[in-house]
């Protein structure tokens, strides 16, 4: 098979007409010619760190959304399906993704669970981190949350980071806002990588360290237009990922060629881009990814140009899997996979008594961050009890343990914005109970038993109009196809809108209340969380 077109090569800085001939998988010849072509290859681009469970697609069914974007290979922490099922889930998305043609590369969850202040599905010791290390399919230690656990010298923390420098495989960082000296004990402890930076300087200062610095850009969190000025600054120390991506968007917008296009937009030196979308991921994690030269691997795409950056053929391992806008390949079925061990609640269960003399502690939520604030509301006496505001935007949120019958715990929230009905869903980081938010009690219920009758899923109830999308695999995933997955979650998101919510995505927003390492107050479980504190707080004050 041979190819033609410009020749972007990203390691010598240089485009050149050539022809690439393929034989067995393998490029076996590059040759310069002096015909003129339009078209453009280059060397496949890499997510450098994703959850593809956030997409809410196995990754077999995420190979489908992002090959057609020019991504040949991802480096993905299972780390929501770890919370849930444990090293079986870590499985279960390595034995999934052995069906695709996408080159999957999995981390070994670090923190499972994320704290011990909710309940999780499962728990993943240091004993079985290094189980893991020691696979060939394992090729890092994933992301190390407990910068406190690695700054304090917490044993089972580090008996984990040491089991990964014993194999000699990275350590990817987590370590939002970390500064001074606790940063140097993070980074002393061989940690080279961080996706959380929002500033410049803080980047600056974790690359100073050695730390190279993920610059973000997924459905939730938007880091490009802050840091983007890295990548002529400190063009080596940085690599493209996404963190999370949601099938709508990638539908849309793109996957990394999205983040490849705002750099354009910026006008970012084309080859700097490149490099840190191939290059130095490759060179970071030492993955067996093609970068366009003799005797790689045959993961190559092509673009219409460079300044629309266009995907209009993907290869990878020398299969044409993407021509023509058509895909061309076919994945099977995935088997569902779960940990769901509820029946369904009533409305008693999630009811709030008055409290004479005593004001309430309100989660504020702000629309497209992860971070919170508290507001100490002065709640109406109702027959006793205390119920959602709409006219103050105060509603009433539950958290609901899905793992073994528990009672659910009951907060209120601010800036939520629905005037009527409920939205639920299993994916609530980091645990994955269920968490739901609306104007009545009824609602609310019926919200989260549509989603026990399912197992798993996202919902948004108004009354007797129900609607869910169901998320069979471990209550985050589904093995639906992607584009009418992205459909139904569009369709939902429309419905909670016509509710009255301002939020951009407002099941994004919901899934983010419960995620207790994210500062100010959050709900969990096990109750009001108080994240500055690191300690349960209570509802009343």
């Amino acid at each position: 098979m041979q190819v033609k077109g410009k020749i972007v090569d990203i390691i010598n800085r240089v485009i050149f007409n050539g022809i690439v001939s393929v034989e067995n998988s393998k490029i076996v010849r590059i040759e310069k010619v002096e015909q003129e072509f339009r078209n453009y290859i280059l060397p496949g681009l890499i997510d450098a760190h994703v959850h593809i469970e956030s997409s809410m697609l196995t990754p077999t069914q995420f190979s489908k959304l992002i090959v057609p974007r020019g991504t040949v290979a991802v480096v993905s922490d299972p780390h929501e399906i770890a919370n849930v099922l444990g090293v079986k889930g870590v499985e279960y998305m390595i034995e999934d993704a052995t069906k695709t043609p996408l080159k999957c590369f999995f981390g070994a969850p670090s923190c499972v669970p994320a704290t011990s202040f909710e309940t999780s599905g499962a728990f993943i010791s240091s004993e079985q981190i290094r189980e893991l290390l020691d696979r060939d399919d394992i090729y890092f230690l994933s992301e190390m949350m407990n910068f406190p656990g690695v700054v304090n010298k917490d044993k089972e923390v580090w008996n984990k980071i040491e089991a990964a420098h014993k194999v000699g495989k990275k350590v990817d960082g987590h370590a939002p806002g970390l500064v001074g000296e606790d940063l140097l004990k993070y980074t002393q402890a061989g940690i080279t990588s961080d996706h959380e930076c929002v500033t410049v300087n803080e980047a600056v200062d974790k690359i100073k360290q050695g730390v190279v610095v993920q610059i973000r850009e997924g459905s939730a969190a938007k880091n490009f237009d802050n840091l983007y000025n890295l990548l002529q600054t400190h063009p080596d120390d940085v690599m493209l990922c996404t963190d999370d991506s949601h099938p709508d968007e990638i539908i849309k917008k793109g996957h990394i060629d999205k983040i490849i296009r705002l750099g354009i937009a910026k006008g970012i030196d084309i080859f700097n881009l490149l490099r840190s979308a191939i290059l130095k991921p490759i060179l970071h994690y030492g993955l067996p990814v093609g970068l366009l030269r003799e005797g790689d691997s045959a993961d190559f795409i092509m673009v219409d140009n460079l300044t629309d950056f266009n995907i209009t053929d993907t290869y990878i391992d020398g299969k044409h899997l993407y021509k023509n806008e058509e895909l061309q390949f076919e994945v099977p079925y995935s088997k569902p996979i779960n940990n769901f061990n509820i029946s369904s609640i009533d409305k008693k269960d999630i009811q709030v008594p008055f409290v004479e003399g005593k004001n309430i502690r309100v989660i504020e939520a702000v629309d497209g961050d992860l971070l919170t604030s508290e507001f100490i509301w002065s709640a109406k006496n109702i027959d006793g009890q205390i119920q959602s505001d709409i006219d103050n935007d105060i509603l009433k949120i539950v958290v609901v343990n899905r793992y073994k019958t528990a009672p659910p715990v009951v907060g209120f929230i601010k800036k939520i914005g629905l005037k009527q009905g409920a939205i639920a869903c299993s994916v609530a980081h980091d645990s994955h109970n269920l968490i739901a938010v609306g104007v009545s009690d009824s609602d609310i219920t019926t919200a989260l038993n549509e989603i026990i009758k399912h197992k798993g899923g996202i919902a948004c109830v108004n009354g007797n109009n129900i609607d869910c999308l169901p998320l069979e695999v471990a209550g985050l995933m589904t093995g639906k196809d992607g584009n009418l997955v992205a459909e139904k979650y569009q369709d939902l998101n429309k419905m909670a809108q016509g509710l009255g919510t301002k939020l951009h995505a407002p099941f994004m927003t919901l899934s983010f209340m419960s995620l207790l390492v994210i500062p100010q107050i959050k709900i969990g479980d096990k109750g009001l969380f108080d994240v500055n504190s690191f300690s349960f707080t209570s509802l009343y004050v």
